[in-house]
């Protein structure tokens, strides 16, 4: 059995969530609220921890939505009523981890968890979790493309906000809160960085590729897959930012002298 019939799950899951995590990413960005998907991901995870921690595993899915529906909640209401909403959303993150560290201190196996929740592997994805994830990202793009932009106001706000951690609600699971973070921002930051494609796009080619050669990569060298997503797509969408950063300086400086 060659590697993309073994893997071919992991491959499909991995372009799924490049592609939705762009949808945001991008937005996320131009807001200047880089922390918000970091947060609501780290808040969300308390509800997977607690039930490992209290419940043997049991309502995962059903405590990990509260908890990132509460942390959408939250930052909604605090995008319009409170001042430094960057500190107020890294105030969140660091409640969120430390909540975690703490509940997980109860289990033996907390340290091993901890990092499970931080960055997962997703290489042997099964076909049944890539068809709930894929159900679940066709949905919320449909909602980001279609109903999204014809709202306005606090509802145009709270439902981009739902989506994301619907989004995250799923992605954290599968993915880990560090990877849902990197797939965040590297693809979209890379896509803003240029002006000759449309941005999503670029995006959604610019973190595939990468996370395609970060599977490969933690496969044929027996690397964390998580982490190695985060350092790749992360190095890549860097280095791509720089690279743009001098090209356009120098094209700057040729036409002042022109």
């Amino acid at each position: 059995m060659s590697i993309v019939e073994l893997l071919w799950p992991a491959f499909v899951l991995a372009i799924a969530l490049v592609f939705i995590h762009s949808i945001f990413g991008l937005e996320i960005i131009k807001r200047g609220v880089i922390f918000t998907d970091l947060a609501i991901g780290q808040i969300a995870a308390i509800g997977m921890a607690l039930s490992v921690a209290f419940m043997d595993s049991q309502y995962q899915n059903i405590m990990t939505l509260l908890f990132a529906l509460l942390a959408a909640a939250i930052i909604t209401w605090a995008t319009k009523k409170v001042q430094k909403i960057e500190a107020f959303i890294g105030l969140l993150y660091a409640l969120g981890i430390s909540s975690i560290m703490l509940i997980l201190a109860q289990s033996a196996e907390g340290t091993e968890l901890f990092s499970k929740l931080s960055a997962a592997d997703i290489l042997f994805t099964s076909s049944d979790d890539l068809l709930k994830s894929l159900l679940l990202y066709g949905g919320v793009a449909f909602v980001m493309f279609i109903v999204y932009p014809r709202l306005s106001g606090v509802k145009k706000e709270f439902l981009f906000f739902v989506m994301l951690a619907l989004t995250v609600t799923s992605s954290v699971q599968s993915a880990g809160v560090l990877v849902v973070f990197a797939l965040l921002i590297a693809p979209s930051y890379a896509g803003l960085a240029q002006m000759k494609m449309n941005a999503l796009l670029f995006a959604c080619l610019f973190g595939s590729l990468s996370i395609i050669l970060a599977l490969f990569g933690s496969y044929y060298l027996d690397l964390p897959t998580g982490y190695a997503i985060i350092f790749v797509t992360v190095l890549f969408s860097l280095v791509f930012v720089i690279v743009s950063s001098i090209i356009k300086e120098t094209q700057a400086k040729v036409n002042n002298e022109e």
